[in-house]
């Protein structure tokens, strides 16, 4: 039986990750207080910058100008194994824009090589000190067909996640709570506006998610969502569905989105208390999974892509541009041979007003991953 989520996870990830950089360039900004011309991106995380800030996630309604950001990697068909770190970068920081030359970017955490039942994948880490772990692609999805092999984790408060999120926060979600390893939640939002009731439901009759591989999908067009677990349809939504009936603004995801794998603390104090429910409870500390391991982890064993864009890009065509639409709600998005590279990266610096715990976390970010060949 479907059920109701009431409550939104990624988002709660999201807004809860303190992203402060170098003073000089932290200001806030939403769409209501813009970055200033000197350092003119939003990043998805709120704060004003130059550099990393205009790549991957920087919000267009909230930067200097609606053409702040640099132009998104175009999608391209694609099977991303995992079971190879090299396409990986590490250090976000240095990311300069060239979607050719890494796949993946490790924005917070860690992850390591590793084998399940002989296969070959990578696990993303959560720690008590260093907090959860998220992977984004490097290039966008502007509609199209994504399918992730994962295992979950099985511990209370603990959160596995699959999802889509864009530059103007559409989001698409496969996500799974806490122990409940026979059962997924699929979510969707809008712009980043949370519904009273959100439009969460929980599938059901799934084997054990934390043994056994699964194939989740987002099967995602320009008028509709559908989930699949290894192939089968759980789940669809049409775009006019989605209508708001009381100002009849379609809220259907509809930009270009970045693919994120991760794994975050939902059973932590610092989290809403309907959000700790969701996941089960708080995280034991004191489980023996973790004491034996040093860590949670969910394993990813690969990505796949199949690109649908809603018009035919030009074969010069190498990223997606927002333009100013007549509606200041949605900006129109185009293709474009612009370059997405950026002069060079700033480094993570002043962690501003932040615990020993969140600081711990957020310089995990900088260390290198560990290649070993730990077995689960």
């Amino acid at each position: 039986m479907k059920q109701i989520c009431l409550f939104s996870s990624a988002l709660a990830f999201l807004t809860s990750a303190v992203f402060v950089q170098a003073a000089q360039q932290g200001a806030t900004c939403n769409s209501t207080n813009l970055c200033s011309s000197q350092y003119p991106c939003c990043s998805e995380y709120g704060f004003c910058g130059d550099g990393y800030y205009c790549l991957g996630g920087c919000n267009p309604l909230a930067s200097n100008t609606l053409n702040s950001c640099k132009p998104s990697p175009m999608c391209e068909s694609a099977n991303y194994t995992l079971s190879d770190t090299s396409r990986i970068l590490s250090n976000y920081t240095y990311f300069n824009g060239n979607a050719s030359e890494y796949d993946w970017v490790l924005e917070q955490g860690s992850i390591i090589n590793t084998t399940s039942n002989g296969e070959a994948a990578i696990a993303v880490l959560l720690t008590e000190t260093g907090g959860g772990t998220l992977l984004s692609s490097t290039r966008y999805v502007h509609y199209g067909q994504i399918t992730a092999r994962l295992k979950t984790g099985r511990w209370a408060g603990v959160v596995t996640a699959f999802i889509t999120m864009s530059s103007v926060k559409d989001e698409i979600d496969w996500e799974f709570p806490g122990n409940q390893t026979t059962t997924g939640q699929t979510n969707y939002f809008w712009q980043g506006v949370i519904p009273a009731q959100t439009a969460g439901v929980i599938e059901t009759g799934l084997t054990d998610t934390f043994s056994n591989w699964h194939d989740f999908t987002i099967d995602w067009q320009p008028d509709s969502m559908t989930f699949l677990v290894d192939g089968n349809v759980t789940r669809t939504i049409t775009a006019a569905q989605t209508t708001n009936n009381a100002t009849g603004v379609v809220q259907f995801p509809n930009t270009p989105s970045r693919i994120q794998l991760s794994i975050w603390p939902a059973g932590i104090s610092t989290e809403p208390s309907g959000t700790v429910q969701w996941a089960g409870g708080m995280i034991n500390w004191n489980d023996p999974d973790y004491v034996s391991a040093g860590h949670f982890y969910s394993l990813f064993q690969s990505v796949s892509v199949q690109c649908n864009d809603p018009t035919t890009p030009t074969a010069s065509d190498t990223s997606y541009v927002y333009g100013t639409n007549s509606s200041l709600d949605t900006p129109s998005i185009a293709f474009s041979n612009a370059s997405t590279m950026t002069n060079g990266a700033h480094a993570l610096i002043g962690l501003i007003g932040v615990s020993a715990s969140a600081m711990s976390m957020w310089l995990g970010v900088l260390a290198a991953l560990t290649l070993g060949g730990l077995v689960l």
